[in-house]
C-alpha cells in the first residue's frame, strides 16, 4: 500500500491559520523584513508557522528575489586549528541575518582554488569571504567581474580592491622579538612563512623592523623561509636555519605549526627548548598550551576576525560602502618555551 505524502504547508496556509494577509506572513518570515510587522503579530505568525510545520522554500525565494541568501567562505586549509573559531564567528553573524554559509577548502592549491570559486559562482552565492588569497592572486579578478561583494580575511592581496580583516602582524612579531630581547637574547632568527602570502611577507618585514629598532644583529641567513605554514615545512626550514646560524639562542616562528616544526628540529638535533633555544609561535592556536614545553605565542582573536569579516560583507551586500581594512590587535601570551639564554649574548 502506498502512503500518500502530505502536501507541504504554504505561506497561504499560515496566513489563513493566523488570520492575517499573505503579504504580512511573507514579511514576518523573511529574515530581512520582520521589522515591518508589529511584534505581537509577527510572534503569532511565527508560532502558527511552527505549529503547522511550515518550511521556507529557499529555492522559490531565491528565484523571486534573485538572491540566494548563501555566502561562500574559502579557507586554505580546513584542517588548520586556526579556522574553526573564525568560521564560527562568520556563521554566527550571518545566520542572524538569514544567511547560510558554504565552506570551500583550497588546500593551498591554485587550481583547486579556482574550481572552488567557480563552483560558488555557479551556485550564485551573494558574497564571498576569502581567507585563501595570495599577494599576486589573479583568481579574484573573475569574481570582481561578477560584481558580487568580496571580503578578504587573514590574508590580503596587492590589488586593494576588497576590504580585508587582518591581524596587526607588525605589532605581534614586534611583541615576540621584544620579549626575547628583554630576556637577554641577541642571536635571534626567524623561521618565516612563505613570502608569496601576505602573512609570511608582513611577518618577515616585522621581524626585520623589530630587530633594527632593538639593535639585534642580522645577517643574510637570519630569516629562513618555510615553504608553507605547516609543521613539516617548519622542521625542514628550522634545520636549515640552525645549520646557517649555529649560535642561535632564540627562534621567532611565523606561526604555531612552524613553531612545532622547530620543536621537532631541536629534538632531532638533541637540543632542548627552552634551555638551548627559546621559541615563540604566532596565533595562539588551540592546544599549544598542552605541548611540552607549552608554547609562548602571539594571540589573535580568531572569532572576532570572522565576526568582522561577516559584518563588512553584510554591509556590502546591503549596498553600503565598507571599504576600510580592519586591523585586529594581537596580544602576547607567555608560557614555558622561552627563557633567558644559557650564556649572555654578546
Amino acid at each position: 500500500m502506498t502512503i500518500a505524502s502530505k502536501p507541504p504547508v504554504t505561506m497561504k496556509d499560515v496566513a489563513t491559520a493566523a488570520g492575517v494577509h499573505y503579504s504580512t506572513v511573507s514579511r514576518a518570515l523573511n529574515p530581512a523584513t520582520p521589522y515591518l510587522v508589529k511584534p505581537q503579530i509577527a510572534a503569532r505568525i511565527l508560532q502558527t508557522a511552527r505549529e503547522l510545520g511550515y518550511r521556507t522554500n529557499s529555492l522559490a525565494s531565491s528565484l523571486r528575489t534573485k538572491r540566494s541568501r548563501v555566502v561562500g567562505v574559502v579557507v586554505p586549509d580546513i584542517a588548520s586549528l586556526l579556522f574553526p573559531p573564525i568560521l564560527e564567528g562568520i556563521e554566527h553573524a550571518l545566520l542572524k541575518e538569514g544567511y547560510m554559509t558554504i565552506v570551500g577548502n583550497s588546500a593551498n592549491d591554485p587550481e583547486r582554488h579556482r574550481r572552488v570559486l567557480t563552483g560558488m559562482m555557479e551556485r550564485q552565492v551573494d558574497g564571498l569571504i576569502l581567507a585563501s588569497t595570495t599577494l599576486n592572486d589573479p583568481i579574484p579578478d573573475e569574481w570582481f567581474e561578477n560584481r558580487a561583494p568580496i571580503v578578504l580575511m587573514n590574508r590580503t592581496d596587492e590589488s586593494g580592491r576588497a576590504p580585508a580583516v587582518v591581524n596587526d602582524d607588525m605589532r605581534g612579531i614586534g611583541l615576540a622579538v621584544r620579549h626575547l630581547v628583554d630576556l637577554g637574547h641577541k642571536r635571534i632568527i626567524h623561521v618565516a612563512g612563505p613570502n608569496f602570502l601576505s602573512t609570511g611577507a608582513v611577518r618577515q618585514r616585522a621581524f626585520k623592523l623589530a630587530c633594527s629598532e632593538l639593535s639585534v644583529p642580522l645577517n643574510r641567513h637570519s630569516i629562513v623561509e618555510a615553504t608553507s605554514f605547516t609543521r613539516e615545512a617548519g622542521k625542514i626550514a628550522c634545520i636549515e636555519a640552525l645549520a646557517k646560524n649555529p649560535q642561535t639562542t632564540a627562534i621567532v616562528a611565523a606561526n604555531d605549526l612552524i613553531a612545532l616544526g622547530c620543536y621537532d628540529a631541536l629534538a632531532e638535533k638533541k637540543l632542548s627548548c627552552p634551555e638551548d633555544i627559546s621559541i615563540t609561535g604566532y596565533n595562539d592556536s588551540p592546544f599549544v598550551d598542552l605541548v611540552r614545553p607549552p608554547l609562548t605565542s602571539v594571540r589573535v582573536d580568531q572569532r572576532e576576525m570572522g565576526l568582522e569579516a561577516a559584518r563588512i560583507l553584510l554591509a556590502r551586500m546591503g549596498g553600503h560602502h565598507a571599504g576600510a581594512d580592519i586591523l585586529l590587535r594581537p596580544e602576547f601570551v607567555l608560557r614555558q618555551s622561552t627563557t633567558p639564554p644559557r650564556t649572555p649574548s654578546h
